[in-house]
């Protein structure tokens, strides 16, 4: 049986939001993923690194899986009306309906967030509310047929939880050695509890311009 995943590929993605679990997804067994955007032609990544579209909104065949990164693109999107109303079709007859760091947001701008448990990367958590989201902290979060990821790496995580959802636990952990998923980093920097005031600090001064921009759209949004 074919499962159909589909990604949102964005200009300004984050590519791991997008990468990480698109690797996990198209080591599924019967698998079929795709990469979506209003056209075909290849665009730039946040840190980039160029990425191909596959399928446009028009041609996208209904998806399983819809799942929607993150990163500076994601300010843009919270205004598109094309984007959002692509996005509530799918969800509206996907298995799941998935993001991953900040593209919990655009989400939340299609209205899907209400009422909802969900999470994002940490510099982003307190907007969750202005979609009348349950904002909640956890690497993967789900509630129903919603599941979202934490920052960027959560995406690896979230990936394996979806399929273990879909397909069962053997599938998902025989995709996890076969990528010698076990992660051991050098440093534990890697949460703002476990960060030194200094790291944290100096992230937060990092990821202030989008953030900025960000907050001057949802008070837009609001005024509307």
């Amino acid at each position: 049986m074919t499962i159909r995943f589909g990604l949102l590929t964005f200009p300004g993605v984050q590519q791991l939001d997008l990468t990480g679990p698109y690797e996990i997804f198209a080591s599924t067994e019967g698998a079929e993923v795709h990469l979506i955007w209003k056209d075909v032609a290849p665009i730039i990544s946040a840190t980039k690194l160029v990425l191909q579209p596959t399928t446009t909104f028009e041609d996208c065949p209904q998806l399983d899986v819809i799942c929607i990164p993150g990163g500076g693109g994601v300010n843009a999107l919270l205004e598109d009306e094309v984007v959002l109303s692509f996005i509530r079709a799918q969800a509206a007859q996907a298995c799941f309906v998935t993001s991953v760091c900040t593209g919990s947001l655009v989400l939340g701008a299609a209205g899907l967030l209400r009422g909802k448990k969900a999470t994002t990367h940490w510099n982003a958590h307190d907007f969750l509310a202005h979609f009348g989201a349950v904002p909640t902290k956890g690497r993967i979060v789900r509630d129903g047929n919603l599941i979202t990821a934490g920052g960027v790496t959560a995406g690896i995580d979230f990936g394996l939880a979806v399929v273990a959802a879909l397909r069962g636990q053997e599938e998902a952990e025989t995709i996890q050695l076969s990528l010698e998923y076990a992660p051991a980093p050098p440093f534990h920097s890697g949460t703002p509890e476990e960060a030194t005031a200094e790291i944290f600090a100096k992230a937060k001064q990092r990821l202030a311009g989008s953030r900025t921009a960000r907050e001057a759209i949802l008070t837009r949004l609001a005024s509307i």
